[in-house]
């Protein structure tokens, strides 16, 4: 085992402080990475907090991870020392259930393993990358293209592979009316994505606030969720919506008149408490309220082409460890344009 720097929540209730925390020794099909940022995830407030159930503290979260690869094991194919490579949100699966098979081991029928918070397969709990290293399977190991910013390259292996793998899997293209709710580190990638495969693109915000902000992403349309006026005009107005906001408090059934026929709101955000929706909004216009969690490892890497092909990166805000609580504060009061990043260096 090796020990490295690392910060992690102690438990529920207190502020995350900096530790050490233990990693593999490399083995045949694995890849060691230097950390070099990681991106900060409302996943890793909620997971902290215990807001998602149980959880095995002390924890070190963190599944928005680039770097360098330092070693690799002697079966290794895929990657060399100094290659530029990320991690995501899963670090394993069974890879034998017909949905791993079909390269979806996001919904692997085994529950696949996370970076963080999981029973590993060698009995240990995954610990993520608020750290210095990592070791994972090759498989699971992304390469970063060269031209995307390194720290800005972070917050695309989760908040990128979330939202452009319910653009693709629902066929956004040219034609097509796409709305984001919420223009946070989630909703400015999926303005981005949806603007970058040819989409109309329209933001729905509670404020207008950020609306100068959602024009420079690429959207087309900006409205407040706030004025009464809004819902009311959008009726039969997309084909799909991308809710990215993580609270049961929408107006989900206001949102939902808003779809054309067989039009589609997916949620990507994920609000601990249970939503209430009017099944006769999915009546009309034969609509439908779905559900998308991040994607494969053969999509997460198409993603990453693919921002690299469109020059799409993370709007971030590059911080040193020491900043990690002040900014979980920050995230909590929407107040970061979009997305956090940890310079490791600092730890």
């Amino acid at each position: 085992m090796v020990t490295v720097k690392a910060y992690a929540a102690p438990s529920a209730t207190e502020p995350l402080i900096p530790t050490t925390i233990e990693r593999r020794e490399v083995g045949p099909t694995d890849v060691a990475i230097a950390i070099r940022y990681a991106g900060i995830c409302h996943s890793d407030i909620h997971t902290v907090r215990g807001e998602w159930g149980k959880v095995p503290y002390p924890l070190t979260v963190g599944h928005e991870i680039v770097g360098e690869v330092t070693a690799v094991g002697a079966d290794v194919t895929k990657f060399e020392v100094g290659q530029r490579v990320g991690v995501g949100c899963m670090v394993n699966s069974c890879r034998e259930c017909e949905n791993c098979l079909a390269g979806e081991e996001q919904y692997c029928l085994e529950g696949n393993i996370g970076t963080y918070a999981a029973k590993d397969v060698d009995g240990t709990i995954t610990q993520g990358g608020y750290s210095e290293a990592i070791v994972v399977d090759q498989d699971f190991v992304l390469r970063v293209p060269e031209s995307i910013p390194y720290e800005a390259a972070a917050p695309l292996l989760c908040a990128g592979i979330t939202t452009y793998s319910p653009l693709r899997h629902w066929e956004v293209g040219p034609g097509s009316k796409v709305a984001v709710v919420g223009l946070g580190g989630l909703g400015h990638m999926a303005v981005k994505i949806a603007h970058a495969l040819g989409a109309e693109v329209t933001v729905l915000s509670q404020s207008l606030k950020k609306q100068e902000d959602g024009l420079r992403l690429g959207a087309d349309h900006y409205y407040a969720t706030s004025d009464p006026d809004t819902f009311p005009a959008l009726v039969n107005t997309f084909d799909l919506i991308v809710n990215t906001v993580s609270s049961a408090d929408l107006d989900f059934n206001a949102l939902l008149r808003t779809l054309r026929l067989n039009g589609t709101m997916v949620n990507v955000g994920a609000p601990p408490e249970p939503i209430s929706v009017g099944v006769f909004n999915l009546f009309g216009n034969r609509r439908r309220l779905a559900g998308s969690g991040i994607g494969g490892i053969r999509e997460t890497q198409e993603m990453l082409d693919f921002c690299a092909e469109h020059g799409i990166a993370s709007d971030v805000e590059v911080i040193s460890a020491d900043q990690i609580n002040e900014a979980y504060e920050r995230v909590l009061a929407s107040d970061v344009r979009y997305r956090f990043v940890i310079d490791t260096a600092t730890l």
